[in-house]
């Protein structure tokens, strides 16, 4: 008799534990969020669209530097930003609604490309991206890489009546021996206005010196 009662005790279904409190209100609110209609992008503010303003450009660039993991970049203040441009997100997405810059800059000190999206209205870096890889070149960078260019003994003694720069193109280096294999660097390219080119200038946008002078036909 004893051994029927402990069998029929056994069968008795165990009792789950209760859920925690935080899981019981992100279920009920997963449940009110999939009952709600889905967002009507028709209604989002067009302004949001809208170029940046040079007030606004200042502002997010003044948030990026001020942020800490920036602070190395900041300090030594050897960085270029490379495009600033107005960034919009779609509901429910948190930031949607939000005048957005996304900002791109090249951190010469570290080698690196900082990709963030500031959040003008909260005032803060709401996204940050740090990667090795390079970015093409700013409009500053292709005119500080011509002068630099022709500011060279050797590619003037080259250039013949009528040679100009034609072109500043992002360069990398072929081999590791290369300096511009890992470091951020352009290619001038002179030649005539009727479009032969004759040499090809390498600038080190570090440096901002002249590492190579090659023959167009060759480069």
């Amino acid at each position: 008799m004893a051994s029927s009662k402990k069998a029929v005790k056994a069968a008795k279904p165990v009792k789950s534990k209760p859920k925690p409190a935080v899981a019981r209100v992100a279920e009920r609110g997963d449940r009110e969020a999939r009952k709600k209609p889905a967002p009507d992008i028709a209604h989002a503010d067009p302004t949001l669209f809208d170029p940046l303003t040079p007030g606004e450009i200042a502002d997010a660039l003044r948030t990026l530097t001020e942020d800490r993991r920036l602070s190395s970049m900041a300090k030594v203040g050897r960085y270029r930003v490379i495009c600033t441009e107005p960034l919009v997100v779609k509901p429910p997405h948190w930031m949607s609604g939000h005048r957005l810059v996304r900002v791109v800059a090249y951190d010469y000190a570290a080698d690196r490309t900082v990709d963030a999206c500031i959040d003008l209205d909260a005032g803060v870096v709401a996204h940050l991206e740090l990667t090795h890889a390079q970015p093409m070149l700013s409009r500053d960078e292709e005119a500080l890489a011509v002068s630099v260019a022709m500011a060279d003994g050797r590619v003037r003694d080259k250039l013949v009546l009528g040679e100009s720069p034609q072109s500043t193109l992002h360069y990398w280096g072929r081999s590791a021996e290369d300096l511009s294999y890992a470091r951020r660097s352009a290619a001038v390219v002179f030649g005539r206005a009727d479009g032969h080119a004759s040499i090809v200038a390498i600038v080190d946008l570090l440096e901002n010196i002249v590492t190579q002078v090659v023959p167009a036909e060759s480069w």
